[in-house]
């Protein structure tokens, strides 16, 4: 009985100390997308790329290297270098621009005219560096994604 008393007290104790460290919170990799694309007057593309962190815990990114394929056409390469601190499942956005090819110009002007009837298809792939809050270094996140664009009703040269 006491041994069996004993072997009790020593599971409750032990159980006790787990539970006094802190709740480590879950990090998975972040959510890159397109939110809007602007065509310029000098033929450039504004981006507006949406950062969605799907963590439990806030993280600070720092950069993002990787590439945007419009549809099956050759991709080109998306970076940046930014401070951006993103809380828990939440997301927010950076813009940088970037040079298409002609044949993704093309593309994006076959649609145009079809209003929100037309759509392009688009993938982004690549790494994001960010701290998660309960470390200490800087870490890479592989994302890939696909969507479509659509012309934006009544906005010239934006896409969404």
């Amino acid at each position: 009985m006491k041994r069996l008393l004993r072997g009790f007290l020593l599971a409750a104790l032990a159980a006790g100390l787990i539970a006094c460290g802190p709740q480590k919170k879950s990090v998975y990799p972040p959510t890159l997308s397109i939110q809007q694309l602007v065509v310029l007057p000098n033929g450039q593309w504004q981006l507006t790329v949406r950062i969605q962190n799907n963590s439990y815990g806030e993280m600070d990114f720092k950069s993002f290297d990787g590439q945007l394929q419009i549809a099956e056409l050759v991709p080109i390469r998306l970076h940046a270098n930014f401070k951006l601190d993103v809380p828990a499942l939440v997301g927010d956005v950076v813009q940088l621009d970037v040079l298409p090819t002609a044949p993704m110009s093309k593309a994006l002007q076959a649609i145009a005219g079809k209003g929100s009837a037309g759509s392009l298809a688009y993938r982004v792939s690549g790494s994001a560096s960010a701290k998660p809050e309960q470390e200490k270094q800087l870490r890479d996140f592989d994302f890939s994604g696909n969507d479509w664009l659509s012309p934006v009703p009544g906005i010239p040269n934006t896409y969404r």
